[in-house]
């Protein structure tokens, strides 16, 4: 009865509690341990530097009962280094997987960071969490996160991207590999080459096992998106944010990204917003002093469903532009204060505030600040706006609010305009 005690510890495997293993490795023999990861094991790296990346083929645990793979939680990191044509963290058939507390520098080598790989079926069910990425810059094809295969139910949450080509890349450039139900949170992007966060259209969806068929949302929430310093130009400049149609029809063809409480932060060689489909932006902050801010238009397909609600969008170009909808479809407009160099009269009714980029700096607090100092919350007495729409009537959310709204945009950057 003693021997399997004996036998964990002799391996590095803590008994659980309630059955599961607590495994533990370090940078020469984490990858032995990767092969023997079933539901409920829970890996814990040690800190130290980590050369020949993180493998999961077929790493698969169960609803409840996640495979955990995981760094120091504070201190010295767990650091992966980036290899030249090489993926650091490798995801193939993967199911029901957390990964977290890891730090991943590509050190200019010309690799990506993250990738599902397009050589799998699937990759459902992942968590990717309080991760440090960067260095992953030797072009700006070379990505944090990037799914290359069906994806569903991904929470991708607290990450810190700074320094790549592109930040995340979600879905194949030809509408294969759609991206489902995800939920984007808390993270931070920065000096991109590319997207901050791109995610592509979808074209008809396959039928996979356990892939979700009825209406679903992706939800992007309290990000950070910033392109004030090293993007690309001409040609290669882009949005902070672009995201792209679901399927026309089938599976799919209902389901709508809410896009809250984000922070779109400068860019110098183009906007800070694309969509096309069906979404809503709601209580968003947009600050571009050297270009415009939104814009719905012709993509791969067309703006079909779009609501504009509770946004402060403060731009030199175009605060925001609807384009190419379908005759008789309209977008919604209302509670929000759209600010920029030549105003927009269309805009300009009983539902928004609309005038002068001059005139921000009396209406809100700090908003030619830098990243860490911006404050947009209204000067008081300064804006009254109505409540207007009923945003969570219309676009329900997929989940909760997270709990903890210490860190959100708004306890950063300042109230919305509503």
């Amino acid at each position: 009865m003693m021997l399997l005690p004996l036998l964990w510890m002799l391996c590095g495997i803590t008994q659980p509690a309630f059955g599961d293993r607590l495994i533990e490795a370090g940078p020469n023999d984490y990858r032995e341990s990767l092969r023997q990861l079933g539901p409920g094991d829970h890996l814990r790296l040690a800190s130290g530097i980590y050369q020949r990346g993180l493998l999961l083929r077929g790493t698969a645990g169960a609803p409840g009962r996640p495979v955990i793979i995981e760094g120091p939680a504070e201190g010295p990191p767990a650091l992966f280094e980036g290899r030249d044509r090489g993926i650091t963290v490798s995801l193939i058939d993967v199911a029901h997987v957390i990964i977290r507390n890891l730090y991943l520098d590509g050190r200019g080598a010309r690799g990506h960071a993250i990738v599902a790989e397009g050589r799998g079926r699937f990759a459902h069910d992942v968590t990717l969490e309080n991760l440090t990425i960067t260095g992953f810059d030797a072009a700006q094809a070379f990505n944090g996160i990037s799914t290359k295969t069906p994806a569903w139910n991904w929470v991708i949450r607290d990450n810190q991207i700074q320094g790549v080509g592109t930040g995340m890349y979600l879905g194949n450039s030809d509408g294969t590999a759609p991206f489902i139900n995800g939920l984007i949170e808390g993270n931070r992007i920065e000096d991109t080459l590319g997207y901050n966060l791109q995610i592509k259209h979808q074209a008809p969806r396959p039928v996979l096992d356990g892939m979700p068929q009825g209406p679903s949302v992706t939800v992007i929430r309290d990000n950070v998106f910033s392109k004030l310093t090293g993007g690309g130009e001409g040609e290669r400049a882009r949005p902070n944010v672009l995201v792209g149609h679901f399927p026309l029809e089938g599976a799919g063809a209902e389901d709508h990204y809410l896009i809250e409480r984000n922070l779109f932060f400068q860019n110098p060689t183009e906007r800070l917003f694309q969509g096309e489909g069906r979404l809503a932006l709601s209580d968003n902050l947009f600050v571009n002093w050297f270009g415009a801010g939104v814009i719905f238009m012709a993509h791969n397909d067309v703006p079909r469903v779009v609501d504009v609600i509770h946004n402060t969008i403060l731009t030199e170009g175009p605060a925001l532009t609807v384009t190419g909808m379908p005759e008789g479809l309209s977008p919604q407009v209302a509670g929000n204060v759209l600010l920029s160099a030549s105003p927009q009269l269309e805009w300009d009714d009983d539902l928004n505030v609309v005038g002068e980029l001059a005139e921000a700096e009396a209406m809100f607090v700090a908003p030619l600040a830098g990243l860490d100092a911006l404050d947009l919350s209204p000067r008081e007495g300064r804006l009254q706006m109505p409540d207007t729409f009923d945003i969570e009537s219309r676009w329900p959310r997929s989940g909760p609010l997270r709990s903890d709204q210490a860190d959100s945009i708004e306890a950063r950057f300042g109230a919305f305009a509503h």
